[in-house]
């Protein structure tokens, strides 16, 4: 009853509205040191719930209508990004379940073996047989979850805003200076990536490296831009129209700089992560993403109507 007046409330606030989500992973079962990223049962109830209340578009449907007017009501994408494996293993099952069209973009440097850097040392602080973690500058114990979520999380925030070079040099350091061996992949190969693409979800491009675009100069913004574009249509031999930049802030993370060196590249459109929803009057290259968090389906429903109202 509640979904059913949620629904009705979704299509009279919703009408000219786009709304985007992000996610990055979906796990088969709850991942203890990433507790934030929703399990199967939990993506398909989300899935539902989008497919029965909501109109799930394209993102090349989405920004079509946008510009035309044509917009339906309850109008939302499903985005991933980076080019997780579990992209392609867990969540395009459900997606196919629910016949419900998804972008996912990938950062191109991270695929055929080797691991984000966030993911990385997240995967150091989760191993079961470590519980102690040197660093450059001291030691951390690692004993239950919560101690683990918290080492890692002040190790991102340290590494997260360094040059790209730097930050992979940090984590290699901090892979030898314990010892540790790479852990399993995470990320999808080019064989896999065709795959997904032949399943029908759209890959976009989501810079080579994933650096913080705003922190470098204009021409290796072009060339990260650039660069994770070409070798997508290399490896699907189709043309990547779809951009998301890296961590998504704008102002923070990227600025206009970034947004010419797309609309050059030819992109139709670029997502970022400031919040809210996207009309005829935004930019095709500043369209909004949000993140629904919630583990409960009318909470999670609630949320999707609420952020229509901001």
């Amino acid at each position: 009853m509640l979904h059913a007046f949620l629904k009705v409330a979704g299509q009279l606030l919703g009408r000219g509205k786009l709304s985007i989500l992000i996610y990055h992973q979906v796990v088969p079962t709850r991942d203890p040191i990433r507790p934030s990223e929703p399990t199967a049962a939990e993506f398909d109830w989300q899935m539902q719930l989008l497919a029965r209340y909501f109109t799930p578009l394209s993102l090349d449907e989405a920004v079509q209508r946008l510009a035309s007017g044509t917009l339906p009501a309850n109008a939302v994408c499903v985005t991933f990004d980076d080019g997780y494996l579990n992209n392609l293993t867990v969540a395009q099952p459900i997606l196919a379940r629910y016949n419900i069209p998804a972008t996912v973009y990938v950062a191109t440097a991270f695929r055929n073996g080797d691991n984000m850097w966030n993911d990385r040392i997240q995967d150091l602080c989760a191993d079961p047989n470590r519980f102690v973690l040197k660093t450059s500058e001291a030691e951390i114990q690692l004993g239950d979850w919560p101690s683990r979520i918290t080492a890692a999380q002040q190790l991102l925030k340290k590494l997260k805003y360094l040059p790209v070079a730097e930050r992979l040099q940090a984590v290699d350091e901090l892979y030898r200076l314990n010892q540790a061996d790479e852990y399993a992949p995470r990320m999808m190969n080019d064989s896999q990536l065709q795959q997904l693409s032949a399943l029908g979800v759209t890959i976009g491009a989501h810079t080579h490296n994933h650096p913080i675009l705003k922190s470098l100069d204009a021409k290796a913004q072009q060339a990260e831009i650039e660069q994770s574009k070409t070798l997508l249509e290399q490896i699907l031999h189709k043309p990547i129209e779809h951009f998301a930049y890296p961590n998504g802030v704008e102002g923070r993370d990227f600025d206009d700089v970034a947004v010419q060196w797309v609309a050059a590249a030819g992109f139709k459109s670029a997502v970022m992560t400031n919040w809210g929803y996207s009309t005829a009057a935004t930019s095709p290259l500043r369209l909004k993403r949000f993140t629904p968090w919630d583990q409960h389906p009318l909470k999670f429903h609630l949320r999707l109507i609420k952020q229509l109202m901001s």
